[in-house]
């Protein structure tokens, strides 16, 4: 049988597509390979090591007191106690730091395994079927390795120095209306949160309407502000005193008052101080004591988070007619009622008076009013507000009480800060002056990533292209001629 012998330029053209394809194909996998290790790496995230930070907690040795120079602290343990340098306020044991009580734990309920010794039919029990096969336990999978972080600069010291103070409310008891003057006390817990021991330094401001009375080792500086004495602490000591107060007679008139203790810690041969404060509320009774009227306010805590609060006020009629009330309320600078309710207004920033209605005899009618304080009032806390109740009965004189309540916030317990926290050059966190590429935050390695992958993809669709057109061609020419071949 004769065979069909095409011509060079009919070979050469078969040959030439298969050749380009053959290319295209090879150009496109070295593409491929060359950029999948940069795409693998740019996928996938580096695994830095997760770091917290926390607070030292733990105490030396109970808690220690300290104990001025000239007498000795009537609570002293030995090898824990802060010395003063100076004179300073008598030191008493903290109070015991309370800790919520463990979780008990109980054993799980196990359900009771299923009987299988029903009677089977003719009165013959049955054998229970053998227990099934524990299932095998499978070998844990193997933990991938944790690459080190990326090289960053490496964060600053810590500051050894840090202090934290702490202070109870002044409360009065309803004997204070029947006196022309109450002698209190004010206890105050000093803690040394740093790494090294310090002189801590205490002074303190008093509102209008109190004084000191006589606490040892602090003087009068002027402007309602006292200077007490220093004492020196070592890291993690824990101690407390107790400043003494007098309140007059007629202070409950300029209600609310609050006031403030301040700490400052340094330690010889090193920079810088680290301070703290924290205020305190001075708490009335509700008064003067008048019948046919009580009052009631309930405590205000603005949570983490700063967001508003509720204030809920109580106003009752003790009395034997209708009466119609009204309360209002006065705010510490910093802290107001953020949208009144019905029949409420804002007489100015720190106070807002609000119509109670008709409150009946026997009755008590109640209000809620939202509550909001800046950052800075939230750390100055506790502080302390005041409202005023009224009676006007149809028929007898007005009845008129106030009362002061405590203001509180999350922040203000927060342990201050001495130095800035520093990048630690983990996973997430940019070096200092760092910035990211872009605005959606692609680096460079994942960009080149992508414009290698997409050059890749072009190259294998053009090689395609080229082959598809040569096909076409090939298959749409005309067909080659038979060439002539002599008889074997």
């Amino acid at each position: 049988m004769a065979r069909l012998k095409a011509s060079p330029g009919t070979r050469a053209e078969g040959r030439h597509p298969r050749s380009l394809l053959a290319t295209s194909l090879v150009l496109g996998l070295f593409a491929a390979l060359a950029v999948g290790p940069a795409w693998a790496s740019a996928a996938t995230p580096e695994a830095g090591p997760v770091v917290t930070m926390t607070d030292p907690v733990s105490e030396p040795g109970g808690d220690p007191g300290s104990s001025p120079t000239d007498e000795p602290p009537p609570t002293e343990e030995p090898g824990a106690s802060p010395e003063p340098s100076n004179p300073a306020p008598e030191t008493t044991a903290p109070p015991p730091q309370t800790q919520p009580p463990a979780p008990e734990t109980t054993a799980p309920d196990v359900p009771p395994a299923p009987s299988n010794n029903a009677p089977a039919p003719g009165g013959a029990p049955t054998a229970a079927p053998p227990a099934p096969p524990a299932p095998p336990v499978l070998p844990a999978p193997p933990v991938p390795p944790v690459r080190p972080p990326a090289p960053g600069p490496e964060a600053p010291p810590a500051n050894p120095l840090g202090v934290q103070v702490t202070t109870q409310d002044v409360t009065l008891s309803k004997a204070y209306w029947n006196a022309a003057s109450t002698a209190t006390t004010l206890q105050v817990t000093v803690h040394n949160t740093g790494t090294t021991t310090q002189r801590i330094r205490l002074s303190y401001t008093l509102p209008l309407g109190l004084t000191d009375a006589g606490t040892k080792g602090c003087a009068a500086a002027g402007g309602g502000t006292y200077h007490c004495g220093a004492w020196t602490a070592g890291a993690g000591v824990r101690f407390s005193a107790v400043l003494r107060l007098r309140v007059d007679g007629t202070a409950w008139q300029k209600m609310p008052l609050a006031g403030s203790v301040q700490v400052v810690a340094d330690a010889p041969g090193m920079p810088g101080e680290a301070v703290d404060d924290q205020g305190f509320a001075v708490l009335f009774p509700p008064g003067p004591p008048v019948p046919g009227i009580t009052l009631a306010a309930d405590e205000v805590a603005f949570d983490i988070s700063g967001s508003a609060s509720t204030l809920t006020l109580r106003l009752g009629n003790t009395g034997a007619v209708d009466a119609a009330g009204r309360v209002e309320v006065v705010l510490p600078s910093g802290v107001t009622v953020s949208t009144p309710p019905a029949g409420c207004v804002s007489v100015d920033p720190t106070r807002t008076r609000c119509d109670a209605g008709t409150v009946a005899a026997g009755r008590t009618a109640e209000l809620r009013l939202p509550v909001e304080a800046t950052p800075q009032a939230q750390r100055e806390a506790p502080l302390s507000g005041a409202v005023i109740g009224q009676l006007d009965p149809r028929s007898g004189t007005t009845r008129q009480m106030q009362m002061s309540f405590r203001i509180t916030a999350a922040a203000a317990l927060a342990t201050p800060v001495v130095s800035p926290p520093a990048p630690t050059g983990s996973q997430g966190v940019l070096p200092g002056g760092a910035a990211a590429d872009d605005d959606e935050g692609m680096t460079s390695v994942r960009r080149t990533a992508i414009i290698l992958i997409v050059v890749s993809a072009l190259l294998v669709v053009l090689a395609l292209t080229l082959a598809t057109i040569s096909l076409r061609r090939r298959f749409s020419g005309p067909a080659p001629e038979p060439a002539s071949h002599p008889a074997d």
